[in-house]
C-alpha cells in the first residue's frame, strides 16, 4: 500500500510538471491539441451567441457609405429634375397665357389706332393739289349691277343719272358722288372683265371692287363696297342702290340733309321678313336655326333695294369688315351688323314708292318719292323697257338737282 501510495505522489508532480509550472519542463502534444479544440469552440460559441458575421469584407462593402450617398444625391437630383419639368411646364402655359393677352391686347389697340385714323382722315382739311378723292362730299351712291346688267345701266344714264360733263359737275358743286359699282369675274382679266373696261372708258363712270361677282356673294359685296368707299371718300352718308330702281337725286338729298348732324344713321324702308327655312326657296336662310323657332321673323331692317348709312357706321364696317357675319342676304347681313350698336334706324317710306300710278299720284300731290320700285319683282319690273315711264311720270325734272340746295 505504500509503495503504491509513493508512486501515485510521483506521478502527480510528474502531471504538474507537465502543465509547465515547473521551470524546465515541455509542454504536451496533447494538451496543445486539446486547448486548440477548446478554444475554437468557446470561439463558435461565442460568435453565434452576439449574431458576429464571419463573412470576410468585401471592397464594395467598404464604399457602401459612399454609394449610399450618392444614390440619396441621385434622389434629390431627379426630384429636383421633376419640380424643374413642372415649372418649366407652369412656365410655358403661362408664357401662353401672356402671349394671347398680349395678342388681345393688340387687336384693341390696332383697332383703336384705325378709328383715330379714319377720323383724322376726315378731318383732314383737302390740300389743294391732292385729288378730290379726299375732299368733303355730301353723299356717295354706289349703284349695284352685274356683267349681264349693260342694258339696266344704261337705261339708269339715259333717265336719273347725269352723264358726262354733268356727273363732273355733280362731284364739284353738289358734292355727290355716283358709279356703278362691279367686281371683277372669277377668271380675273378674261373677256367680261374687258367689256367692263371698254364701257368705263366710255362713260368713266364706274367704281371697280375686288371682289369675284355672284348672286349668292352680295353681302360680301356690300360689305367690300362700304369699306372701299369710306377709305376712298370722305363723305357725310353712303348709299346703296339696285340697277333696277328709279331715283329722285334732289328728293335723296333733301332726305339725308334732315340727319346730317346725327352721328349714326341707318335709313331706308324697314321690313321684317319671313325667315325662310325651306331649300331650293329664293330668299332661302341656310342660318335659320339662329332665329328661333319655325314661322319666326327677321329683325327690322332696310329692305335691300336702296339704303343709306351715315360715316361712322361705314367706318365701323370697314374696321370690323373682317369679324362680321354674312347672312344669305345681305339686307339682313347689313341689318344684323348694327343690332348692338347705338343706331338710329330710320324708316322713310319716301325710298320705296311703288311705280306708276302710285309714285305718279304722290308726284302730282306734291310729295315725290326720292326712290320708286315694284316689291313684287324686287326693283322695277322689266325695267329696261320701263325706267323712261317712271321716270317721265315721277321724276322731280331734269334740273331739279342744281336748284336745290344742300
Amino acid at each position: 500500500m505504500g509503495l503504491m501510495y509513493g508512486t501515485k505522489q510521483t506521478h502527480t508532480h510528474k502531471l504538474g510538471s507537465g502543465f509547465g509550472f515547473g521551470s524546465g519542463s515541455g509542454v504536451s502534444a496533447r494538451w496543445v491539441t486539446f486547448f486548440c479544440i477548446a478554444s475554437f469552440c468557446l470561439g463558435v460559441i461565442f460568435i453565434n451567441r452576439f449574431g458576429i458575421s464571419l463573412v470576410p469584407l468585401k471592397t464594395d462593402d467598404v464604399s457602401s457609405p459612399l454609394e449610399k450617398q450618392k444614390e440619396s444625391l441621385q434622389h434629390v437630383i431627379n426630384c429636383e429634375k421633376k419640380d424643374d419639368a413642372s415649372v418649366e411646364a407652369g412656365d410655358i402655359f403661362s408664357q401662353v397665357s401672356r402671349t394671347h393677352d398680349v395678342i388681345m391686347n393688340l387687336d384693341k389697340t390696332i383697332s383703336s389706332l384705325e378709328t383715330k385714323l379714319a377720323s383724322a382722315r376726315s378731318a383732314k382739311k383737302p390740300v389743294p393739289e391732292a385729288s378730290n378723292e379726299r375732299q368733303k362730299f355730301f353723299f356717295v351712291m354706289g349703284i349695284m349691277t352685274a356683267f349681264s346688267s349693260q342694258k339696266r345701266r344704261n337705261s339708269i344714264r339715259q333717265t336719273w343719272m347725269p352723264q358726262g360733263k354733268d356727273l363732273l359737275r355733280l362731284e364739284k358743286e353738289k358734292r355727290i358722288i355716283i358709279r356703278f359699282v362691279i367686281g371683277h369675274s372669277a377668271t380675273q382679266g378674261g373677256l367680261l372683265d374687258r367689256a367692263i373696261d371698254v364701257e368705263d372708258e366710255e362713260h368713266k363712270d364706274f367704281l371697280r371692287l375686288n371682289h369675284i361677282e355672284g348672286y349668292h356673294a352680295l353681302s360680301s359685296k356690300t360689305q367690300i363696297y362700304f369699306s372701299t368707299v369710306a377709305a376712298k371718300w370722305d363723305a357725310d352718308f353712303y348709299i346703296k342702290v339696285d340697277d333696277d330702281v328709279h331715283i329722285n337725286l334732289g328728293m335723296i338729298g333733301s332726305t339725308l340733309l334732315r340727319h346730317r348732324s346725327k352721328p349714326r344713321v341707318y335709313l331706308g324702308c324697314m321690313k321684317s321678313g319671313p325667315v325662310l327655312a325651306q331649300k331650293g326657296l329664293k330668299y332661302h336662310e341656310p342660318e335659320y336655326w339662329k332665329f328661333g323657332e319655325d314661322g319666326n321673323k327677321y329683325f327690322m331692317h332696310a329692305t335691300g333695294q336702296i339704303y343709306a348709312i351715315s360715316k361712322d357706321l361705314a367706318t365701323f364696317i370697314s374696321i370690323n369688315r373682317h369679324i362680321l357675319h354674312k347672312y344669305a342676304n345681305e339686307d339682313v347681313s347689313l341689318g344684323s351688323w348694327f343690332i348692338g350698336l347705338d343706331v338710329e334706324h330710320v324708316d322713310d317710306r319716301s325710298l320705296c314708292c311703288q311705280t306708276p300710278p302710285d309714285c305718279e299720284w304722290k308726284t302730282q300731290a306734291g310729295n315725290l318719292c326720292a326712290a320708286s320700285f315694284d316689291w313684287s319683282c324686287s326693283g322695277i319690273c322689266k325695267s329696261v323697257e320701263r325706267m323712261k315711264e317712271v321716270h317721265k311720270l315721277c321724276g322731280e325734272g331734269e334740273d331739279a338737282i342744281w336748284h336745290t340746295s344742300f
